[in-house]
């Protein structure tokens, strides 16, 4: 998978896995990672599937109607991309952090839904349901923070306050965070999203 892997300043930090929207590269949520923790490892990577040559991490049937097999094809593809690159790259493999935006926040989720530790925690940026009707592993341990907007007309509030219930029920410990925005990223919610990292 085509990424950047930037070495952070200290070993002890999460690494945090940089994850786009639709029709973003590896280099959109670079900034985030700046204000979330400036002394942690950066892995970003970019989507291997293109919708109109935009990339994603997964196929979609329509808007919000997510391609069931590719998606469970595709988080196997980066859960596996994360075992090599820790051992490529010489970082624990147990202490990945996911920071998701719409699209890769939906991938982000995914990993957490169908393996127990492919990551210790995520921040998700606007995040739908990735799948339902299915069991999640145990999630003791893990850390979600979730960020949403009221007016979303891509990611409606119910699907935040369903994955959230989804997550805590599976035994992990989330936050929400609301702003009464629609579909974009702010630099509150990135903020919020820092001031949780810090706590993790």
């Amino acid at each position: 998978m085509r990424h950047i892997f930037e070495k952070g300043s200290n070993p002890n930090k999460p690494t945090l896995l940089l994850l786009h929207g639709t029709g973003g590269t590896e280099q959109d949520l670079l900034p985030l990672a700046e204000i979330i923790d400036k002394e942690a490892n950066i892995l970003s990577v970019r989507g291997n599937v293109l919708e109109n040559g935009m990339p994603r991490f997964f196929k979609r049937l329509a808007e919000g109607v997510f391609d069931e097999e590719d998606l469970i094809f595709r988080t196997k593809e980066l859960n596996d991309f994360l075992d090599e690159s820790a051992e490529k790259y010489d970082f624990d493999r147990k202490n990945i952090v996911a920071v998701g935006y719409s699209n890769g926040a939906n991938i982000a989720a995914s990993l957490m839904f169908h393996y127990q530790d492919a990551l210790r925690g995520a921040s998700l940026h606007h995040p739908m349901v990735p799948r339902r009707g299915i069991e999640l592993p145990n999630l003791e341990n893990k850390h979600v923070f979730i960020s949403a907007g009221t007016n979303d007309p891509i990611c409606p509030s119910q699907e935040s306050e369903e994955l959230h219930s989804l997550l805590e029920g599976a035994g992990a410990t989330v936050e929400i965070h609301w702003e009464n925005r629609g579909h974009q990223l702010t630099i509150s919610e990135v903020r919020a999203a820092a001031d949780w990292f810090k706590n993790l």
